[in-house]
């Protein structure tokens, strides 16, 4: 005990002394650092700072036996998020178990993932810190389970000091007291599960730490922990654990990588690298495209009087040449005119877009086109998107508007707040339709990755090569699409460890689609959509449906125009693919299962039905809630709860989780289903316009319960953009 308190009475004397001995410089606060977890922190400890609203990090640090990989996401400017991937060397060599370890002693390597969550209850000011609550690996095993409350304040612009309070591993060295209670012991079982009934219960400890800004570029830390690593220098002897203090030198190369270098426990030298990303900001450079046109007011109808004449609505072909003039001037864009309809007064046009990831832009090249194109006399734009054959909404704008406004300071703002977006129905009036729209036929070949993540056995799997990818629109909401993958380089095909299986093998059976599926039909389908009513949508798709199910899909959605709220059930009968995703349903002896829930089967084949009544809300900060709930692939009921955040540009990050009816020992490792979700607008990787994205899905394991079919072109996700709150959202981009 007297070891403890002399210590602590070093951290007391360190941090007043750097308090005196910091000098007093014109250093801008800047971004707060991270820590060696992946989290705003100061070298292993958390701080009480929170990063930029929308921030994401990507993160890796290396101490002795010790490697984390993590990615954090400032999900509000309050609360942030990470998920966590550890590794720990030599995890059973000093347990004397060798060679019959078993359960968790088995691995030479333990890896482990994990969840945090941080709010920051209190922003710095004049005197009061910043001060935050969080909570890591909350959900999990609780190998990295613990609770913390924070403070950090500047006592110059480059001198901060952090103080804090942790329970759990981050309160086993150095305690005080269990202020809230006895911390019951952790029973992890699959792990996955919330370990509420151990948060901040069981000892608690305090830590703190120093951070001086030397410039912009450098940055010096030191830090007294609170953490024994009772289990990894204790019990397993991974590293020997010296003494409780830390130190740390940090280099920030250009605004997006961080470095560190440390002096770690007294016996460890640690480096971690952090990648720090925007999702707020357009690709550098900007997306390249062509620049907008430049409107041309009209004259006043007392100087021209001829020009503002009706008459040429008589004309035969009027309504040819007016379509022909207005798709030249788009041609550039990607936007297809498929229709115009007039009078003397107003025009109504209905496009596709190919191209441009911001519906809004698209909206505002069509008013630009139609101002430039159509005669004097039409003053009032109605503009129709048309999406898979679908009209989604109608927005009517003045032309006088697009006139006055192209050049105001706040023209984007006062154009919407004159315009309507209204629903429309599937029926048109056409003066001129384009007849050579159908049959349409695009492709592309390109790059191909495929991942496979955190299996016990070797955590990252990844597969190279090209894919080929179709699209043929026969008819108006009619198209037959369809991709072709090959593998050039891969290690996809070393086998993970294999479950023991109390549901039919739907995802966790990857390993043998990875295997034989080389080259692959990963799609195949022939799909209809319609729409049924001025808000209600419907969708059939039949065919190879994904890489590992084939059969018929439909869906219907009610979307009102200008509500947020959206409500759609979707109904499938599937069977499982055969492994080579060729054309066959026949399933190896080691894919199959004949007792799992309401399975109809068949010799070596797999068949379901699978559903869900689907709701979505779109909040006004650029949030979207979905709930789903049904059956799932492998006969299980219950329900996803996702959570997703969208920006301006086209970035989406979120999260869901997925409960059912199938328990934690049947589920396995993990518990219950659940992940983040990252999409990536293509145009912000390349600079180029497209509507591509590339989303990828973290989830700690490939499990069976909880699976959803993945169907290409669902509803809500394909004509959301174009109503009322999706235009919004991105209607800063009318103009460009």
């Amino acid at each position: 005990m007297a070891r403890r308190r002399s210590a602590h009475r070093y951290l007391a004397l360190a941090v007043a002394g750097g308090m005196v001995a910091a000098p007093i410089m014109a250093v801008s606060q800047g971004r707060p650092s991270l820590n060696l977890y992946g989290a705003t922190g100061v070298i292993d400890m958390p701080s009480g700072e929170s990063q930029p609203d929308g921030a994401l990090t990507i993160s890796t640090s290396h101490f002795g036996p010790i490697s984390r990989t993590t990615l954090s996401f400032q999900i509000t400017p309050r609360l942030s998020g990470s998920f966590r991937f550890l590794g720990i060397r030599d995890w059973n060599k000093n347990i004397g178990c060798l060679p019959n370890c078993t359960g968790t002693d088995q691995f030479d390597i333990y890896y482990d993932r994990s969840f945090d969550l941080k709010y920051q209850i209190f922003d710095e000011g004049r005197y009061m810190p910043a001060v935050s609550v969080g909570l890591q690996d909350f959900v999990g095993t609780g190998v990295l389970a613990g609770e913390y409350l924070v403070a950090t304040k500047h006592v110059t612009p480059d001198l901060k000091v952090t103080a804090g309070l942790g329970w759990g591993r981050l309160g086993s060295y150095g305690s005080l007291a269990t202020p809230l209670g006895a911390r019951p012991p952790l029973n992890p079982g699959s792990g996955g599960n919330f370990n509420y009934d151990q948060w901040f219960r069981g000892q608690a400890a305090p830590f703190g730490g120093v951070e001086w800004a030397i410039n912009d570029q450098w940055t010096l830390k030191a830090e007294y922990s609170s953490d024994n690593y009772d289990e990894e220098a204790g019990k397993r002897k991974t590293f020997e654990r010296k003494s409780p203090f830390n130190f740390g030198l940090e280099y920030q190369y250009r605004d997006s990588v961080r470095l560190g270098a440390y002096y770690l426990y007294g016996s460890q030298v640690g480096i971690a690298a952090h990648f720090l990303m925007n999702p707020k900001k357009r690709a550098g450079g900007g997306v390249q495209g062509p620049a907008p046109s430049a409107i041309t007011p009209r004259p006043s109808r007392s100087a021209n009087p001829d020009l503002w004449s009706t008459e040429w609505v008589t004309q035969n072909d009027a309504g040819d040449i007016l379509r022909a003039n207005l798709d030249s001037r788009l041609n550039d864009d990607g936007i297809k005119v498929r229709s115009i309809s007039y009078n003397g007064t107003s025009a109504e046009v209905r496009f596709t877009n190919a191209r441009i990831d911001a519906e809004a832009q698209a909206i505002g090249r069509t008013a630009r086109a139609m101002a430039g194109s159509l005669p004097a006399s039409v003053e009032q734009f109605e503009i129709v998107p048309v999406v898979n054959g679908m009209a989604v909404s109608k927005v009517v704008i003045l032309r006088s508007d697009v006139e006055r406004l192209e050049h105001a300071v706040d023209g984007a703002e006062q154009i919407l707040s004159r315009a309507q977006i209204v629903s429309v129905g599937a029926a048109e009036s056409v003066a001129s339709r384009d007849s050579e729209s159908y049959p349409a036929f695009t492709w592309s070949i390109g790059p191909y990755a495929r991942l496979r993540l955190f299996d016990q056995n070797t955590p990252f799997k990844a597969g190279i090569g090209l894919q080929a990818k179709g699209r043929l629109e026969v008819a108006p909401g009619l198209l037959i699409s369809g991709k072709v993958t090959k593998l050039a380089i891969s290690n996809l095909d070393d086998r993970p460890p294999i479950p023991d299986r109390k549901l039919q093998a739907v995802r966790s059976a990857n390993y043998f689609y990875d295997k034989l599926g080389d080259p692959a039909i990963d799609h195949l389908a022939l799909t209809y959509y319609h729409k049924l009513s001025p808000e209600v949508y419907g969708r059939v798709s039949l065919g190879y449906l994904e890489r590992m199910f084939g059969g018929i899909s439909t869906e219907v959605l009610w979307m009102p125009t200008n509500r947020r709220w959206a409500v759609g059930a979707e109904l499938n009968y599937v069977a499982q693919r055969s492994p080579d995703q060729q054309f066959g349903f026949k399933l190896p002896q080691e894919m199959y299962q004949t007792d799992g829930p309401g399975i109809e089967s068949g010799p070596s084949s797999y068949r379901t039905v699978t559903g869900h009544i689907s709701g979505y809300y779109s909040f006004e900060n650029g949030f979207h809630a979905q709930v789903d709930i049904g059956r799932y692939l492998a006969g299980d009921v219950g329900a996803t709860v996702s959570l997703k955040r969208e920006f301006e540009n086209g970035w989406k990050i979120g999260a869901f989780v997925t409960k059912t009816n199938v328990s934690a020992s049947n589920f396995g490792s993990g518990s219950f289903d659940k992940g983040i979700t990252i999409e990536v607008p293509v145009s912000m990787l390349f600079g180029t316009q497209t509507r591509e994205t590339r989303s990828t899905v973290l989830r700690p394991f490939g499990r069976d319960g909880g699976q959803r079919l993945e169907v290409d072109g669902r509803l809500y996700e394909t004509v959301r953009g174009y109503r009322e709150s999706g235009l919004t959202e991105q209607w800063g981009r009318f103009w460009k």
